[in-house]
């Protein structure tokens, strides 16, 4: 059973059962009929210690067989009792039962003890013995020992349920130990990434500028062309850098500015395709996840390739999930050597792998495959109904 902080807070602290003190009991967690099971079998092993006592007492086999039926179904009589009590009032009175604390609570035990008992012991009889239960409550010898087992049996149900509550709590505290770790690690990619966004974006700010200048004397519809085009990639990854999430449109819009900057600095070197179905233009998907990917084509892939190349972004849906694949006509791993393994395994796709973990555990993934005839292909699989957890960024 899996254990949030959230549905701690949320649930009202079940029922403990005395058998809980017993690790194995702990398996499965509380319910009806789970604590209905416990009960019976706590009640025929007080059923066994009372006739081991009375064997430690001197009585004899004979009445020891004798009694035993007798004992055993008292004592499930009492358990019922005692249980039944418990949870008709806990369920009528919205969880009192299991709020009650301290004294409070050993108190609500002994009382509730001092009645099971001695009408178990009397329901007994008259099962047993068609005897009145008025006159074996005249006995001074049922009420001794009614009091003496209601006083140790709550004294024994009042500890259980303190070593309940402390286990809860420190389940509560490791709980909320992983969520703390957890959101740390989850700050720490996203920090990573943005820390990597702010050592490229300089570098694509200075050589697009200088690409304009270079461009204004010749051919002034194509620097105004770039300038307009990098405007329009720096307005929306302004926008994605500061929103939680994304769109699959806003991400291809960002992509295509961005795309088209390059197209104007490599020329006929450079060409593009995005194909993203209309049914998926609304998909949530995380701010600036697919950027670093088509730079990484760019920088390892298209660059190194004299005669340049193509790059395709697509989407479709795959069962219950997303594929959105990036895929470039560049040098890919046999001809790009010690580039490939940047291709491959380099810091972008790094903190690609480790954002995709921190946003969505195990549910997402990314793949690595050779595209045909030439070039790479990234693959990313996200799941189809889950939104991604993203950290508010800075503002």
């Amino acid at each position: 059973m899996n254990i949030t902080p959230d549905t701690l807070s949320r649930k009202q602290p079940p029922i403990a059962h005395p058998l809980e003190v017993i690790p194995v009991f702990r398996r499965w967690p509380s319910s009806v009929p789970r604590n209905v099971l416990y009960t019976i079998i706590f009640s025929c092993l007080v059923a066994l210690v009372l006739t081991a006592i009375d064997k430690t007492r001197g009585a004899s086999d004979q009445m020891l067989r004798a009694n035993f039926p007798a004992t055993l179904l008292i004592s499930n009589l009492i358990g019922a009792l005692v249980y039944g009590g418990m949870f008709a009032l806990n369920r009528s009175l919205d969880g009192w039962v299991a709020r009650l604390r301290g004294v409070r609570r050993m108190l609500f035990y002994v009382s509730l003890m001092s009645v099971s008992v001695p009408l178990g012991i009397s329901l007994g009889n008259v099962l047993l013995r068609g005897a009145s239960p008025l006159v074996v409550l005249a006995q001074r010898g049922v009420w001794v020992y009614s009091l003496a087992t209601a006083v140790l049996v709550a004294g024994f149900m009042y500890l259980v349920h303190r070593s309940g509550e402390r286990r809860m709590q420190q389940a509560m505290a490791t709980a909320r130990n992983n969520e703390l770790i957890a959101s740390s690690q989850r700050l720490l990619a996203e920090a990573r990434l943005r820390a990597l966004q702010a050592q490229i974006e300089p570098h694509f700010l200075y050589n697009t500028l200088a690409n304009v200048v270079g461009l204004i004397g010749t051919q002034p519809a194509r620097a105004q062309h770039m300038l307009e085009r990098f405007i329009d990639y720096l307005r929306a990854s302004l926008a994605a850098s500061r929103g939680d999430q994304a769109t699959l449109a806003s991400e291809a819009a960002m992509l295509a500015a961005y795309l088209d900057v390059l197209a104007v600095r490599m020329g006929e070197r450079l060409r593009y395709r995005i194909d993203v179905p209309d049914d998926l233009r609304g998909f949530a998907i995380a701010p600036m996840l697919l950027q670093p990917v088509v730079e990484n084509a760019i920088t390892h892939g298209l660059e190194p390739k004299v005669e340049g190349g193509e790059i395709v972004i697509g989407a479709r849906v795959l069962g219950d999930r997303v594929c959105v694949e990036i895929s470039d006509t560049g040098a890919g791993l046999a001809e790009s050597g010690a580039a490939s393994k940047k291709h491959g395994g380099g810091v972008g796709l790094s903190n690609l792998r480790e954002r995709l973990a921190s946003l969505y555990g195990g549910a997402a993934r990314v793949e690595l495959l050779e595209n045909q005839p030439c070039g790479m292909t990234v693959r990313l699989m996200l799941p189809l109904n889950a939104s991604p957890t993203s950290i508010p960024s800075t503002p």
